[in-house]
């Protein structure tokens, strides 16, 4: 019984993160979920403009989810192998190394 009873619980996990995925507005408590921040964090985002939010009413915050997205994939570092190709192509339009 024990046992059914936790794999239930992992199957309504499984089911309310899928419908988050699903929404594109997220309120306050889902967009921590998704962000997988703290509340208290995503207050001080949101208080310090770092994240993208709305306050249709002035009360409650809301986020799109897309824009949510965007701003976790910004600030992308490159690879090694990106970084040098730059610098690699840097020289040669700099007409310092030649080929």
């Amino acid at each position: 019984m024990e046992e059914i009873l936790k794999r239930l619980e992992i199957i309504e996990k499984h089911v309310l993160d899928q419908n988050l995925i699903l929404k594109n507005v997220l309120n306050f408590n889902e967009a921590c979920q998704y962000l997988e921040l703290s509340q208290s964090h995503l207050y001080k985002l949101t208080s310090a403009g770092s994240i993208p939010h709305y306050k249709p009413n002035g009360k409650k915050l809301y986020f799109n989810r897309e824009e949510l997205d965007q701003w976790l994939l910004r600030n992308r570092n490159a690879t090694t192998d990106e970084v040098e190709q730059r610098a690699a192509d840097y020289l040669i339009k700099k007409g310092r190394v030649k080929l």
